[in-house]
């Protein structure tokens, strides 16, 4: 059989859109861990970046961290999590945080920084506080960039949260894992296939959220 086959076996088995082994369970496992980490990742990397990029200091710690997280084997650091920790979520949401937060953390600091200093220091020339600067004159121009760390970062967890299965959790992961265990290969295909979809799902939903919050001029300044 070819992959094409495969995928058409797997997702024409009435079987596989039941029950607690169902695609609609699986999809929302993998959902809710995609949420859980990216949220996390989202509360540490944004202010970081935000602050750092506002004040133009730390840049080379970002980097620093931002290589050391990408440097981190993924399904390696879930299994010493696993180790340590023992059975539960930590051991998933861990290594998924950790993977996140460099895209969001580093892209974020650089979009502020690319910020056009004229308005910035127009802003303080009128008396405005640091703060207002940031959020009012500063992230709206960011937006786009500061959007795309915070794709790339959902896509990574998308497709790494299959990892989520070798310690006994549910999500997409559990097709393949389930699968290669089984020797049943439309199972495997079936998995990986659904795990790309849901990547290009995440593409076309942040592609919308883009284009609903940020502002036409910057859209047509060629930034977003």
């Amino acid at each position: 059989m070819n992959i094409l086959q495969y995928i058409d076996s797997f997702f024409s088995d009435s079987a596989q859109w039941n029950g607690y082994d169902g695609i609609p369970t699986r999809v929302l496992e993998h959902i809710q861990y995609t949420l859980m980490a990216l949220g996390i990742a989202a509360a540490v990397g944004l202010p970081v970046g935000l602050v750092t990029g506002h004040t133009g200091r730390g840049g080379n710690i970002l980097a620093l961290i931002a290589t050391a997280g990408r440097a981190l084997p993924s399904f390696g650091l879930m299994v010493l999590m696993f180790v340590l920790l023992g059975l539960g979520l930590a051991p998933v949401m861990i290594p998924l945080v950790v993977l996140a937060i460099p895209p969001i953390l580093v892209t974020t600091y650089e979009a502020v920084r690319s910020v056009d200093p004229a308005p910035v220091d127009a802003a303080r020339g009128m008396g405005m506080a640091e703060p207002a600067i940031l959020f009012r004159v500063e992230v709206p121009v960011a937006l786009p960039l500061i959007f795309s760390g915070l794709r790339s970062a959902a896509i990574q967890i998308v497709s790494t949260a299959t990892i989520a299965a070798y310690v006994s959790f549910g999500g997409l992961g559990r097709y393949i894992v389930d699968g290669l265990y089984q020797r049943n290969y439309e199972k495997v295909v079936g998995g990986a296939t659904l795990v790309a979809v849901m990547a290009l799902a995440t593409l076309g939903l942040f592609w919308a959220i883009g284009r609903a919050t940020v502002s036409r001029g910057v859209r047509r300044s060629g930034t977003a």
